[in-house]
């Protein structure tokens, strides 16, 4: 359990490879979806659109969802837009990176999924054969309106005995067919263009706020992710400690029943170091409250000077950048 625990706390974090290997994996998953799916339109008037269409984006929502939990900076991204202003300002444009970094590995798979079924062109024949002009088909000719709209939904269904020997259904399904293969190979012609220029047009741009933008998105999704950890740790040693001290009057029992207990003293100074001196509940209680409201400045100088918790800190550091001092 572990060990799968480090797996996916590996493919949650912030490496740019990772994450596009993830959305790679995503994409493949959903055209193997759609080949493995077996597609069955109703040919019933009223439910063909609604399944069509439902077969054409339900998924990419899902697919969509997916890639938005899969990716770490979208939790990341949340908590930083939602926190207090505290010691450290929000960085808009930073924010504003990470959701578009986001959203363009999430709409990977989406987007895959939505012109594999378009090149298919079932799901569109499914969706509009109801919709389709029976003027401009012959066999339709001398049919009345509700014979008309019963033949149309099920030009999908080439086995049915109704348009098993009706001559126009396949001029339908190859009608719709091209609309949906034509719409399908625009809709990947615009992406390619649209990748290409911006691309291209990048450098034409301020590159020094693209750089302070992703380097200062990779510092709050590091910084959670070491927060966490350490956060873990003290979790331990804090556990640790509490525990030895619960069973301190049972040592001499414990003994016998050979446990292994260290030494009174053996190693308490050096977990008393990593504990930070934080010992109890409302310690740590106040350390994490003011760690969410305030977080502090990024000035690795004002980390070596040591302040008491609580909004004193926040308070000094902001008059030491007002006087100079």
């Amino acid at each position: 359990m572990d060990r799968f625990r480090m797996i996916f706390q590996y493919f949650q974090s912030n490496s740019e490879s990772v994450m596009n290997g993830i959305c790679g994996l995503l994409a493949l998953a959903s055209v193997k979806m759609y080949t493995c799916f077996d597609f069955s339109c109703p040919c019933l008037p009223w439910y063909n659109m609604a399944y069509g269409l439902g077969i054409m984006f339900v998924p990419p929502i899902a697919l969509f969802l997916c890639g938005l939990i899969l990716n770490r900076q979208s939790l990341v991204m949340l908590e930083e837009w939602r926190r207090p202003q505290g010691c450290r300002k929000k960085d808009l444009a930073v924010i504003r990176y990470m959701c578009s970094s986001i959203m363009q590995r999430a709409m990977i798979a989406p987007v895959i999924w939505i012109i594999v079924t378009l090149l298919d062109g079932k799901c569109l024949i499914c969706a509009f054969s109801s919709s389709v002009d029976p003027e401009k088909f012959v066999g339709f000719a001398n049919a009345s309106l509700v014979q008309v709209q019963q033949l149309l939904a099920k030009v999908p269904c080439k086995d049915d005995e109704l348009m098993r020997n009706n001559t126009s259904r396949k001029a339908v399904s190859k009608y719709l067919r091209c609309w949906s293969q034509a719409l399908g190979w625009s809709i990947l012609l615009i992406l390619i263009v649209a990748a290409f220029l911006a691309c291209w047009l990048r450098p034409c741009f301020n590159q020094a706020t693209l750089l302070q933008a992703r380097h200062w998105s990779n510092y709050i999704d590091i910084e959670q992710k070491i927060f966490e950890e350490t956060c873990c740790e003290h979790s331990r040693l804090f556990a640790h400690k509490c525990i030895l001290h619960f069973f301190e009057s049972m040592r001499q029992e414990m003994k016998l029943h050979s446990f292994s207990l260290p030494r009174e003293g053996e190693g308490a100074e050096g977990e008393e170091n990593l504990l930070r001196d934080i010992t109890n509940k409302d310690q740590v209680n106040k350390l994490l409250k003011m760690w969410y409201y305030e977080k502090p400045p990024l000035n690795v100088s004002q980390a070596t000077q040591r302040h008491p918790l609580g909004r004193d800190q926040c308070t000094q550091y902001k008059f030491s950048q007002h006087t100079g001092v």
